[in-house]
């Protein structure tokens, strides 16, 4: 078998284009979920009567099921879901009008919400309960004991976490073509089909993502690294 290396250039030039698609979906999504995801696991460990099972069920419902099947259920129920509505109340606009990638930002939104949920409940529950209640013991308030103390380690305590969901999302966007969205492995899908060069693609596909998923590692890695640093300069103090 020989490989097309003319193909192989023109189409990782290609599939190239589709990359800031990759991290606009990647960034928009994890921006959204770590502020939700912070927040529902506040939510679960106060244990709030209501919303605590629900938050659960949601977790355990994500997490349980293929992602695949997540993509398929959002961009074919949400949409007849809308039209319905949309029908029902006589507005005048078309919701097959609505860009394929908005559904893209729901699903991967669902899916890392979940994932960073309990990413951060284990590292909330990782801080020892004792600063919190010296904190309080030389006058602060149990929010600025939070905000100064317990939510800097939790996150730091999370950032690998954060990291591995971080280079899953992106692998996780190139199934946004299932939803008509022009990412990078629907362009190279696409430039396979005309001559069935899908092996080429394919080469194409895995070096993209992993230099994107190298390329995150690497920005963790620094991000960890002044953390650490900044807790020394904390503790010497």
């Amino acid at each position: 078998m020989r490989l097309n290396t003319e193909f192989m250039k023109e189409t990782f030039w290609l599939a190239l284009e589709g990359v800031p698609i990759t991290l606009k979906i990647t960034i928009i999504a994890l921006f959204i979920s770590i502020i939700l995801g912070f927040i529902l696991a506040l939510v679960e460990i106060h244990r709030v009567r209501v919303a605590t099972p629900i938050i659960t069920a949601y977790v355990s419902l994500i997490r349980g099921t293929p992602q695949v099947l997540q993509i398929l259920i959002v961009y074919s129920l949400i949409p007849s879901l809308l039209n319905a509505i949309v029908q029902k109340m006589e507005i005048n606009f078309s919701v097959w009008d609505i860009e394929p990638i908005v559904y893209a930002y729901i699903v991967f939104t669902i899916n890392t919400t979940a994932l960073l949920t309990e990413t951060f409940r284990s590292a909330l529950l990782s801080i020892d309960k004792l600063q919190m209640e010296a904190a309080l013991s030389v006058g602060l308030t149990p929010f600025w004991a939070n905000v100064r103390i317990i939510f800097p380690q939790a996150f730091e305590a999370a950032l690998p976490n954060i990291c591995t969901t971080t280079v899953n999302l992106i692998k996780g966007t190139s199934l946004a073509f299932m939803m008509s969205v022009k990412e990078v492995t629907a362009i190279a899908k696409t430039q396979a089909s005309y001559g069935y060069n899908f092996i080429e693609s394919y080469l194409d596909i895995f070096v993209i993502y992993l230099i994107l998923c190298l390329l995150v590692q690497g920005i963790f890695a620094i991000i960890e690294k002044q953390a650490q640093a900044h807790r020394k300069i904390v503790r010497s103090v």
